[in-house]
């Protein structure tokens, strides 16, 4: 057993597997390739392989990809389905009304249906045929500074082989140190080194604070025979029921190959009722007559969650440091009002790539050089179109019937609207303490119904994201003050973290001998969701990454 730690040096080090680090990874050995350099690049991943933790059925606007990959189809791009209709609906408990026109941004015809998992293994083997390094398995646990404190000069990856008093065991190996000119952090929506390096060096400062949903999503196989049939389209989203036009929030519904469908529901995570679950409204939305017979008699193959930055540009951190970038949904890069983001993440990813590599080339990786790219942003498609959607977030997270004065405002004004920029709480800062009013009773219909095979409850849908944990491990969910848990928030909130976790991480028990409440927590049904770390209303739950390899295993979605 040795606590010495390796240390391999790289110029240019991505620190995700998404999209974003992808298309980035890849663009700069293009880039490199055609001016005859020869740059050694790395990329490393939490989750046991490349696409692991990559998670839904989800529309692509192909547009980067495009630019990245020109002949994408005949490369085998693995692509589902292609969008022959869109359809949006309002729904009440009992009906579907379909709008009769689609809002422009949601226009999504021709644009293809892809597996986020496949999609991104494909993108894994492109990188790696162009010479970048991926290590998979890995989860970054710090990220490394030169003397002066400030100049990022790569991450450290976490240790394994620690036992729950993170003490080391006989098969302990330590993390290894991948220094590099230039680190490109894309870890997606409240990524813990992410939250790291912006409070060390104030990229966040001036700007809103970013705000969150939390997606739970399905894929479904149909039985031979039922095959995805609406009146034309197979990309359909809704709002309305259940979470009414209180709550931000819909969902969604794709079609994908071998019969099956993709199905998803979104929740605001500024929502201010504290006995709202998530989960409970994503079954109410399969039960709802238009979802149900598009999935009648079929199985849920697999089942997770994730979060989503949707705060939008004013929301974005600087997106330049010395020795440092950051790309996609870890900077906010996201077209909320088209709910699209694989595209703007990738073209994030392929911008900072042109700029890592100038610094490369010049030997100059200081901030000063690296804004070559949020300059090339800002001069892109990229940034008109995230642009437009600056404010939606926002006017989504407005009382009835302001919510629609603004959104309708900003749809005739490009974006701007009423008030320009609107002003939004963070997600933390918006419940009502329990009790308060009507409306932050319980719903009667809270307990759906189960059968364990169309309609999983929360355990059933862990099992079925493949998630795993070594479970003598240290707890990679660190609740700071267990005490404020079972009494403060207890006592104001009715313990949310108990409902808002779609994997039931968190119970709240009572001790049969002294009467006391305590704070379970099952950190091995974890989804990497982090939605525990936004909501918390006291910021007394930080999430960090497990052991590398650990978590979901997507393969489908």
């Amino acid at each position: 057993m040795t606590s010495v730690r390796e240390q391999i040096d790289f110029d240019v080090v991505f620190v995700g597997g998404g999209p974003a680090c992808l298309a980035g990874a890849i663009r700069l050995m293009q880039l490199a390739g055609e001016r005859g350099l020869t740059p050694e690049v790395a990329l490393v991943e939490k989750g046991a392989e490349i696409g692991a933790h990559a998670l839904s059925g989800a529309v692509l606007n192909p547009i980067a990809l495009q630019e990245l990959i020109p002949d994408y189809i005949a490369q085998g791009c693995p692509i589902e389905a292609t969008v022959r209709g869109d359809e949006f609906y309002f729904l009440t408990r009992d009906k579907a009304y379909r709008l009769p026109l689609v809002p422009r941004y949601m226009h999504n015809t021709g644009f293809q249906i892809v597996s986020l998992a496949r999609l991104t293994r494909w993108l894994g083997k492109i990188a790696e045929e162009l010479g970048v390094n991926i290590f998979p398995g890995f989860s970054g646990s710090q990220v490394l500074y030169a003397d002066d404190g400030r100049r990022v000069t790569g991450v450290r990856t976490g240790d394994q082989g620690l036992d729950k008093n993170g003490t080391p065991k006989g098969n302990f190996e330590p993390g290894i140190d991948l220094h590099a000119r230039v680190t490109v952090f894309g870890e997606g929506a409240r990524g813990s080194l992410m939250k790291s390096v912006a409070d060390r060096l104030g990229l966040a400062a001036g700007k809103m604070p970013q705000v969150y949903e939390t997606g739970i999503k399905e894929v479904i196989q149909l039985p031979e025979g039922h095959y995805f049939t609406t009146s034309e389209g197979n990309d359909i989203h809704t709002f309305g029921y259940p979470l009414g036009m209180k709550t931000p929030g819909g969902g969604f519904i794709y079609e994908m190959q071998d019969n099956r469908v993709a199905i998803g529901f979104l929740v605001g995570l500024g929502y201010e009722n504290p006995f709202l679950d998530p989960y409970a409204e994503f079954i109410k939305f399969k039960r709802h007559p238009l979802v149900a017979a598009i999935i009648r008699d079929g199985k849920v193959i697999e089942q997770g969650a994730r979060s989503v930055s949707t705060g939008g540009y004013y929301t974005m951190p600087r997106l330049a440091a010395d020795g440092a970038l950051f790309v996609g949904g870890a900077a906010a890069i996201q077209n909320t009002p088209g709910l699209k983001g694989i595209h703007v993440s990738m073209k994030s990813g392929m911008l900072a790539a042109e700029a890592a590599l100038a610094a490369v080339a010049s030997g100059d990786p200081s901030a000063q050089t690296l804004a070559l790219y949020p300059r090339r942003l800002e001069e892109s498609w990229l940034k008109a179109e995230i642009y437009e959607g600056r404010n939606f977030a926002q006017a989504l997270a407005k009382k009835m019937p302001a919510k629609l004065i603004h959104l309708g405002a900003q749809y005739v004004t490009g974006g701007r609207g009423l008030i320009d920029p609107l002003q939004h709480r963070e997600d933390c800062r918006t419940l009502k303490p329990a009790g308060k009013g009507q409306t932050l009773k319980p719903q009667a219909d809270a307990k759906p119904l189960y059968d364990g095979v169309l309609y999983v409850d929360k355990l059933t849908g862990v099992y079925l994201s493949k998630t795993l944990h070594r479970e003598d491990e240290p707890c990679h969910l660190i609740v700071h003050d267990t005490r404020l848990c079972v009494t403060t928030c207890y006592e104001t909130y009715a313990s949310p973290c108990t409902r808002f976790c779609p994997a039931q991480v968190y119970e709240m028990e009572t001790d049969e001998k002294t009467g006391r409440r305590l704070l379970k927590l099952n950190p091995s049904n974890c989804l990497h969701c982090k939605t525990c770390d936004i909501k918390d209303p006291y910021r007394n739950i930080t999430w960090t990454c497990p052991e590398g390899g650990e978590g979901p295993s997507y393969s489908t979605v």
